[in-house]
């Protein structure tokens, strides 16, 4: 049975994105907050706010659309697609992800997205994420990158 409270939790979740409001996306979020996705394997508390505020600070238009979403009073799923420019490269990136969560007294405690990272790196790099984008060595490459600027970013406002 779905829980309307934590439907409207979601739809709040990625309305905040779309508006690339970091700061109540966060708010959505538990202090106890586990996120993960294929590029920010393993964020815990503050870690994973602070990438959200960071991603939505980043500059260049960012659009997200929620395709689908479910909730029940314990657990809930998202389809949704991030359309942005990588900032990195300025190419044009559409990332097709499914989320799962956790929820307790009200807000998200445990997040996880999945999305093909092959997929992703071939809009995002280019050409070497054609050719090496399903290795293990891009991808260690890519989360050391997004961990360094998450520590950057998380030192800049310390």
């Amino acid at each position: 049975m779905s829980d309307p409270a934590n439907l409207a939790l979601i739809e709040r979740f990625y309305e905040a994105f779309d508006r690339g409001d970091g700061e109540a996306m966060e708010a959505c979020y538990a202090p106890t907050i586990e996120f993960s996705d294929p590029v920010f394997p393993d964020l815990k508390g503050g870690q994973a706010g602070a990438m959200w505020r960071m991603l939505t600070s980043a500059p260049g238009e960012l659009r997200i659309e929620l395709r689908d979403h479910d909730a029940s009073e314990a657990t809930g799923s998202a389809h949704w697609l991030a359309h942005y420019e990588f900032t990195d490269t300025g190419r044009p990136v559409v990332n097709d992800i499914q989320a799962s969560f956790e929820f307790e007294n009200g807000l998200i405690t445990r997040h996880r997205d999945d999305f093909s990272f092959y997929d992703w790196s071939k809009q995002a790099l280019g050409p070497p994420g054609l050719l090496l984008g399903w290795t293990p060595l891009l991808r260690a490459a890519v989360r050391r990158k997004a961990a360094a600027r998450l520590d950057e970013y998380l030192r800049d406002r310390a």
